[in-house]
């Protein structure tokens, strides 16, 4: 997965996540919204609006005092918190 900043502040930073689609990313932004610090989480895979791109841009913006990058991995460990968890149960079935 190759990810590339578009934007960067201090409580905004969007990045484009290269190969991903609509199944990663509504599960990354789920999981953006539930946590702590974070005030709005979206991605947009629109390439008529953005020139022809077609690799989702994940936009985060954060509550002062939280890093944006910050929320995106703490974000990013509970997807895989959650991939696991399935998995677990999927096998223990």
């Amino acid at each position: 997965m190759d990810l590339r900043v578009i934007e960067s502040e201090d409580d905004e930073l969007s990045i484009e996540i290269e190969g991903e689609d609509h199944t990663f990313m509504n599960v990354l932004k789920g999981a953006l919204l539930e946590t702590s610090g974070v005030i709005a989480a979206t991605y947009d895979v629109n390439p008529e609006q953005s020139g022809g791109q077609t690799d989702p841009i994940l936009t985060v913006r954060t509550e002062a005092g939280t890093e944006p990058l910050d929320a995106i991995e703490a974000g990013a460990d509970r997807v895989s918190e959650m991939t696991t968890t399935f998995r677990d149960a999927f096998q223990a079935a």
